[in-house]
Parts: C-alpha cells; sequence; structure tokens
C-alpha cells in the first residue's frame, strides 16, 4: 500500500512538480532524527474552496499537533536556496505560494522547489495589496499572469498545484469566486508568525511557537525571501520536533491520485463534540418579504396584549448639536399604549349616571354632635352676664400683665415720652428681699 502511494506521488510530482515521496524521520538520509513529513493530505480544491481560519470557516483537516509549513513571495536567491537547504536537512515538505514577476526572473529557482518534492501555488503577478477592491477584470489579469509565469518556469515537466493565496491575504468575494470558478483552491493560513515586519529571528521563533501552542494544529505563514526567516526556520523546525508536532504535506487530487476520506467536521479547526458544551441559538429563517419593494401594512393579529410590537430604536447616526443647543427628548422605547379600537370609538360619549353628582347624606349621630356643638359656640360668643363678666376681665388682665414681664437677665425697655417713678424705700427693700424672678416683676 505504502508502495503504490509513493509511485502515485511520483506521478504526482511529473505534473505538479512534486518529484519526491514524503520521508519520514527515519528515512531522511544522514539525519535518523530529523523531523520528517508524516503523511501526505490529498484534498480536493473543488468541495473545500476556502481555506486558513484566519478568514473562513475551513481549514485543512488536520490532527493534533499537525502542522502545514507554507512560504510565500519567492523564490529569491539566496533566501529562497537557504529556505530549501534547512528544509531538506529535515526531510520536510512544505508548499511554496510564486510570484509571477519572480519566477520569470529566477526561474531556476522555481524548479529547485519542484526537483525538492515541495508542492507549488501561486501568489498572483505582481503581488498587488489592492485585490480587496481592485476591478475584478484586474485582478483576473493579476491571477492568470502569475499561474502563466510560473507554468513557464517550471517548464514542460509540470505546473503548479490549484493553490491560490492572495497577496496581504486582502481577499474579495469577487476574486474568490473566480478562483473557484477555475478549480483553485483560495488559502488563507491558521496563524503568521509576523515575518514580513522588521522583527527579529528570535522575535519571528517565538510568535510562530506561541501561536502554534494556542491553535494545537494548523497552517503556518512564513516567507522564503526574509533574512530573519532563514534565520528563526532551523530552531522552528527543532522546536516542533521536541514538542512533538508532525509536519503534513499537502496535494491536490488527481485521477491516479483519490483524495482523502474526511468528513465535514474535520474541516474546522477545533470541531464540536458531545464533550464540548456550545450555544444552540436559533437561526433566523429566510424572510417572506425579502424581495417585495412594499411591506404590507400590520394586521389586528400583529397586536398583543392591546400593543403593537414595533421597535422603536432608530439607525440613524445621531446630529451633532450646536454648542449650547439642548437635545430634543427623544421618543420613549416602549410601545404606545393605543388600542387599536380607537379608530372606530363613537364620537359622542354616554351621559354620567345621576349618582355622580349626589351628596350622601350624614347619619342622625353625626348631625346631633354637630348641632350640639354649634349651640356650645353659639354660648360662648353671646356677651358675659354677671360673675362671668368680672371672671373674663380679670382673666384678661393676667394676660396683659404676663406679656409686660421680662426674661431673667434682659434690660427693661421704657416706652418713649414716658418718665419711670422713683421706687420707694419700701420697695426697694422688697426688691432687695426678693429672688431672680420676683425682683424683675418689681416695677
Amino acid at each position: 500500500m505504502n508502495r503504490a502511494r509513493h509511485a502515485a506521488v511520483l506521478l504526482l510530482g511529473m505534473a505538479f512538480g512534486i518529484a519526491a515521496a514524503p520521508a519520514s524521520a527515519a528515512d531522511c538520509p544522514g539525519n535518523p532524527g530529523a523531523l520528517g513529513t508524516s503523511r501526505t493530505l490529498v484534498v480536493d480544491p473543488r468541495e473545500h474552496p476556502r481555506i486558513g481560519t484566519m478568514q473562513y470557516a475551513e481549514t485543512l483537516p488536520l490532527q493534533d499537533h499537525e502542522v502545514v509549513l507554507t512560504f510565500d513571495d519567492g523564490p529569491l536567491p539566496p533566501h529562497s536556496t537557504q529556505v530549501l537547504d534547512i528544509l531538506a536537512a529535515q526531510c520536510v515538505k512544505a508548499t511554496f505560494f510564486i510570484i509571477g514577476r519572480m519566477a520569470r526572473s529566477f526561474p531556476e529557482g522555481v524548479r529547485r522547489v519542484r526537483d525538492a518534492g515541495h508542492s507549488i501555488g501561486t501568489h498572483t503577478q505582481n503581488h498587488p495589496l489592492s485585490m480587496n477592491r481592485m476591478p475584478i477584470e484586474r485582478a483576473r489579469q493579476e491571477i492568470d499572469d502569475g499561474i502563466a509565469a510560473t507554468t513557464a518556469a517550471l517548464g514542460d515537466s509540470g505546473s503548479p498545484a490549484p493553490f491560490f493565496r492572495i497577496p496581504g491575504l486582502l481577499r474579495a468575494e469577487a476574486v474568490e469566486d473566480y478562483l473557484a470558478s477555475k478549480g483553485i483552491q483560495t488559502w488563507s493560513a491558521d496563524f503568521p508568525a509576523d515575518d514580513w515586519h522588521h522583527i527579529s529571528s528570535a522575535r519571528v521563533y517565538d510568535l510562530a511557537m506561541k501561536r502554534l501552542e494556542a491553535k494545537g494544529k494548523g497552517i503556518l505563514l512564513l516567507h522564503d525571501i526574509q533574512a530573519r526567516t532563514v534565520a528563526a526556520l532551523p530552531k522552528i523546525l527543532h522546536e516542533l520536533k521536541a514538542r512533538g508536532y508532525r509536519i503534513v504535506h499537502v496535494v491536490p487530487v488527481t485521477p491516479e491520485l483519490p483524495k482523502m476520506p474526511t468528513e465535514p467536521q474535520q474541516w474546522q479547526l477545533h470541531p464540536v463534540s458531545e464533550n464540548v458544551a456550545i450555544s444552540h441559538w436559533p437561526k433566523i429563517p429566510n424572510f417572506v418579504y425579502a424581495s417585495a419593494e412594499t411591506l404590507p401594512t400590520p394586521a389586528v393579529s400583529d397586536w398583543y396584549d392591546g400593543r403593537l410590537v414595533s421597535s422603536p430604536e432608530s439607525f440613524e447616526r445621531p446630529r451633532r448639536l450646536a454648542r449650547g443647543a439642548v437635545p430634543l427628548p427623544q421618543q420613549a422605547p416602549w410601545p404606545r399604549l393605543t388600542p387599536p379600537q380607537i379608530a372606530n370609538a363613537a364620537i359622542t360619549l354616554p351621559v354620567p349616571a345621576k349618582g355622580i353628582f349626589e351628596i350622601q347624606e350624614k347619619s342622625a349621630a353625626t348631625t346631633q354632635q354637630a348641632a350640639v356643638s354649634s349651640t356650645h359656640h353659639a354660648e360662648l360668643t353671646q356677651a358675659p352676664v354677671g360673675n362671668e363678666a368680672d371672671a373674663i376681665a380679670k382673666l384678661i388682665a393676667i394676660h396683659a400683665s404676663a406679656s409686660k414681664r421680662m426674661i431673667p437677665g434682659s434690660h427693661r425697655i421704657t416706652q418713649p415720652g414716658l418718665k419711670r417713678m422713683p421706687l420707694t424705700a419700701r420697695q426697694r427693700l422688697s426688691a432687695s428681699r426678693a429672688g431672680p424672678r420676683e425682683r424683675s416683676s418689681v416695677r
């Protein structure tokens, strides 16, 4: 079985530039402890046209701790040549996305990638960072010219695989649809190492391993035209071996090489299992009036509890107010209490009942008590006679004298124009013997 598969890979190399079968660590000449390539994954680009969780829902059907190495923007000597030598020393197979302009300038570099048994994809003709906004006719030209230049560099011995990566990962739906119509698989990635930035090789290694550890598996995006990548690659491969990661080589399906049987959930980075709790949110059904120009008016059945179910939210951007202006109050975020039957209500209102305006009579006991109270009040207001008159006069005199008493410690105020009479000797003696309260009342 293994020999048959190796023979099929050899035939695939004649068509897509893959010249050698995957090499395990034990088969790596001169390096029995090499990382090697654990297996070859055969995919059908038409069944899964977009892969890489950095942008898409699907990725390659990898097992845990499996990694696919990819390199962009080459070939560019000497860096691309050095990358090929490092991979060959570890018997590792990868996928290279070739720029057409680079293939025209260095065709021998493209052929060397093919002779080493790596997969060859394309990366446009000129690497424009505007595929997401350029006209689709120009985008098609970039794609087609890149494929043609890479094919010309390979010569009569093969053609590039139907793998394509958009420059800068600046995707556009029209571009992806065009690639899918030609049977070409659009590759994104699962994690990058940011080696196109001006960072150190140690930082490239650190980002690659940290992001791989976070994902657990996936497609690693690198660039074979960078010196920092060349410096970081040996340490990355060594650490992959030390941490138990395995390299997977991806090739396209051919009549001689059938695709690997997979399940749909395998194309997800972390497929859902019965051991992982997820939220099953209800899906929104297709709207019945999606293609209608006008919508029907609400029916009576649309009312609930006397209120029309509506959304008072406004999706308009709030306007700016002039300095010192006061914003007007917004509409209340609850439905108006307007029953639907108001529209058919009668114009006239019913006559109020007679009992509304009647004054209830009080009980007999309350009336008698009120009469007694009135009689007593009338008696008090009558002019007093006899002894009553003397008692009232005495009471008034007491109140009048009390209002003229001084607060202890205060000074007596003499009315203007009145002369204070001097005290007699008897009065002065009485005042000296009296207490403070009694002394203050002595005149």
